[in-house]
């Protein structure tokens, strides 16, 4: 059993995630999302989860896990082109993950996801919650713009901007 993870999912500030995204920053984001997806024909979804329920981390729910499951739940996958990316962030862990559909999976690069996880972790790691949030969105709108971009069909909105609060 990890004790570092129970604490943290337990004791850590997972309890300020209304101040770390007021509704200010989750409407930077979702205007960061829905402008991206004018660019590419990607559907990305944002989760920002504050901790993993204590059942989950005894039972060794990772936050891979924890995306994978969201990815299904939000129906990120139910796209018309297979082209939903769900940005995970897990708070209590400062762990941060990114799920792609098969569309877009088969074009780009397990590395280029790691790129943009990065750049949010030297963001988080700051203490800029919307900075790095954003970093996420904008470049992972670049990276769907290059691999998938907008074609001038329009498209119709299939998943939510909205970031979703855990």
């Amino acid at each position: 059993m990890d004790m570092q993870r129970i604490a943290a999912n337990l004791f850590g500030a997972w309890f300020q995630i209304g101040k770390q995204f007021p509704k200010y920053a989750l409407d930077a984001i979702a205007a960061s999302v829905a402008a991206g997806e004018t660019t590419h024909r990607g559907e990305l979804r944002v989760a920002v989860e504050s901790r993993l329920p204590f059942a989950a981390v005894t039972d060794g729910v990772t936050a891979r896990d924890r995306a994978a499951e969201l990815f299904a739940h939000l129906r990120v996958w139910d796209t018309e082109d297979n082209c939903g990316v769900l940005l995970y962030v897990l708070l209590a862990e400062h762990r941060i993950e990114i799920v792609a559909d098969r569309g877009i999976a088969r074009k780009v690069a397990a590395a280029e996801w790691e790129a943009i996880t990065a750049h949010m972790r030297d963001e988080f790691a700051k203490g800029h919650f919307r900075e790095a949030v954003l970093t996420g969105v904008n470049e992972a709108g670049a990276l769907l713009a290059r691999h998938f971009p907008a074609d001038g069909t329009p498209r119709t909105n299939e998943l939510p901007d909205q970031p979703l609060l855990l």
